[in-house]
């Protein structure tokens, strides 16, 4: 996915304390994760933040340029035919401190999106405007697409869910022709009464912007969309997500959006918009940069990334 456009929310007035500040306020734990990325240069990385424009911004972003039928996905194509099962579900939960809550994963994207252009592009209402039913996704300049990213992280995020004792459902697992649409997987969520849904993604940014962000939904009260009972308890999940993150991984929050905090609030999500449960996105870093590609295509960093969002959750349900 890639930020910023006339439905992005404006920075808000003042400007926030410097970073590390921000984040010790943000999250107890978090400060001490930055404190090691700024000793030593993040991850890969020995330079400070950089700079540059950032590009439109999508629900379940195209970037430019996107994964299209030139750039096949990693993963290998569902059958056309195939309009997809219910939300691919974990095993029995396992005895552990998340016995009893439902956790919804939403992997951005379909690796078979781009066989599918017409089927994507259908308008779908999101409560405020009429949006896409998806789009592709990004990718790397060497052709990893978001999408087969995705999946890898919601998998390895699965597991360790699990091993706490979740119930955990994907809103897809590479098993349906394209998508969902973006109001489907709000509906997934709410039809499980998830206690908790997070939304993988990776961004599609100019190069030069990096790091992670984390988006929260707006308070949003129009057509089929109501966010204003979930908006406090996403932005406890959202901020619990972005401490363990900087911790975990050592990553820093994004320099291009959120003024440090690597928090963003917005109103033009449908994947938010039409949630009833706690919610949030997170991008996990920007492919179009080649730093943070070089993280986000690796499978050790994956797994950090995929823990740094766990344990965020778990935090959350734990109160």
């Amino acid at each position: 996915m890639s930020y910023t456009g006339p439905d992005l929310d404006p920075p808000r007035r003042p400007r926030r304390r410097p970073l590390t500040v921000a984040l010790a306020a943000l999250v107890p734990g978090a400060l001490l994760g930055w404190g090691v990325y700024a000793a030593t240069g993040g991850p890969g990385d020995g330079s400070g933040p950089e700079t540059a424009a950032v590009r439109t911004p999508s629900d379940t972003t195209a970037s430019t340029p996107p994964a299209t039928s030139a750039t096949p996905p990693t993963s290998a194509p569902a059958d056309d035919e195939k309009t997809g099962p219910s939300p691919t579900a974990s095993a029995p939960a396992a005895a552990g401190p998340l016995k009893g809550k439902v956790v919804v994963i939403d992997p951005g994207h379909n690796p078979s999106n781009f066989q599918h252009t017409a089927e994507i592009n259908r308008k779908v209402n999101i409560g405020t405007a009429w949006k896409e039913c998806d789009t592709t996704g990004t990718a790397t300049n060497s052709g990893d697409t978001e999408a087969a990213f995705t999946l890898d992280v919601a998998h390895r995020l699965r597991a360790l869910l699990e091993e706490q004792g979740a119930t955990v459902k994907l809103t897809q697992d590479g098993d349906r022709a394209y998508g969902p649409c973006i109001d489907e997987r709000a509906r997934i969520g709410n039809e499980a009464n998830a206690d908790a849904v997070v939304s993988v993604h990776a961004d599609g940014s100019g190069a030069g912007n990096r790091g992670f962000h984390v988006i929260l939904p707006g308070p949003v009260n129009s057509g089929a969309a109501d966010t204003r009972p979930i908006v406090a308890p996403s932005r406890d999940l959202g901020e619990r997500i972005a401490g363990s993150f900087v911790r975990v991984t050592g990553s820093a929050p994004s320099n291009y959006v959120g003024d440090g905090t690597g928090l963003v609030t917005r109103k033009d999500l449908g994947g938010l918009n039409l949630s009833t449960v706690p919610k949030v996105f997170i991008e996990c870093g920007n492919m179009r940069d080649t730093k943070d590609a070089a993280l986000l295509t690796s499978g050790a960093w994956r797994q950090k990334a995929a823990r740094g969002i766990s344990e965020g959750i778990v935090s959350f349900l734990r109160g």
